[in-house]
């Protein structure tokens, strides 16, 4: 099976990669990365043509896991975010419709596009209501998905991550306590510590991914991909600490970074129908990525 990853030098996209080549696919990539390897291709950020990718090459399967997953950076340039999230999409499904029309298309979407839930544990039918543009944009390249499956017959899926965590991820909770670790006897965090999140490791992101490729309908359907297990932010935070051995003191300024939801846990029983099941618990997948964060110094 054939199957190309956009966005291949990514956190999500570059495990990807390394994982559907030990299950035996035929994986190709692209990315804005300059780099010589066979089966990689190099997209012009300014003025993307994936055409070309689909023109020379037909796929089992198009991965897109490009675009911005910073939530701050749609309030700076929600141009941009805009662009990167949703525009690309379109472009991405009208190469495939225009060239590769057997291809299955999956989104990689975001919790974000819930906003603050008004019930626990958030299903896909869970009312919508992004508190930023970035939960906008990935809201809209669902509807997108949608659209292509609806009136032109492509295969497309959108998984919508939780709180996602791994070897070769360089932002957000874990990372930036790592860093702030290595400065500072006393590490602040925005909000009360209080706000929850559903994490998942990399490793059972992709094994979700594997299953979905296998078992899903692709008719524009939407999966939740997550644990149902909500862990506050404090105790993620504390048990992550006790692991890089920080013997400091954690604090919470109790401000409210804007665009941040205060909790979250997944309904999963879509995913669970399509046989999964969580592999790696969070304290294991914390320590693997403490040694990797060690093994990458």
């Amino acid at each position: 099976m054939k199957i190309l990853i956009i966005g291949s030098e990514g956190f999500i996209g570059s495990n990807a990669v390394h994982y559907f080549r030990r299950l035996g696919y035929r994986v190709f990539s692209a990315d804005i990365v300059l780099k010589e390897e066979q089966g990689y291709s190099i997209i012009n950020p300014e003025l993307a043509d994936f055409k070309k990718l689909f023109d020379r090459q037909q796929y089992d399967i198009c991965l897109n896991a490009s675009g911005v997953a910073k939530v701050q950076f749609s309030f700076n340039d929600p141009l941009l975010d805009f662009t990167l999230n949703t525009a690309n999409v379109f472009n991405i499904l009208e190469a495939i419709r225009q060239y590769n029309v057997d291809c299955k298309f999956i989104n990689i979407s975001s919790a974000a596009v819930y906003g603050n839930p008004k019930y626990l544990p958030i299903d896909e039918n869970h009312p919508l209501n992004p508190v930023s543009p970035y939960g906008w944009h990935k809201l809209y390249s669902e509807k997108i998905c949608t659209e292509y499956a609806n009136y032109f017959g492509i295969a497309t899926l959108s998984i919508r991550v939780f709180s996602a965590y791994g070897p070769g991820l360089k932002k957000q909770l874990f990372w930036d306590l790592y860093q702030k670790s290595l400065s500072f006897d006393t590490i602040e965090l925005f909000g009360t510590g209080n706000e929850t999140r559903d994490f998942i490791y990399i490793d059972d992101l992709l094994f979700a991914l594997k299953l979905i490729i296998e078992n899903a309908d692709f008719k524009g359907e939407v999966i939740n991909v997550a644990n149902n297990f909500e862990t506050s932010v404090r105790d993620a935070a504390l048990i992550f600490l006790d692991i890089i051995g920080f013997k400091g003191k954690l604090v919470f300024n109790n401000m409210a970074r804007e665009g941040d939801p205060l909790r979250w846990r997944a309904d999963i029983s879509k995913l669970q129908k399509l046989g999964y099941h969580s592999q790696v618990d969070l304290v294991t997948g914390l320590n693997k990525y403490f040694q990797w964060i060690k093994e990458s110094k």
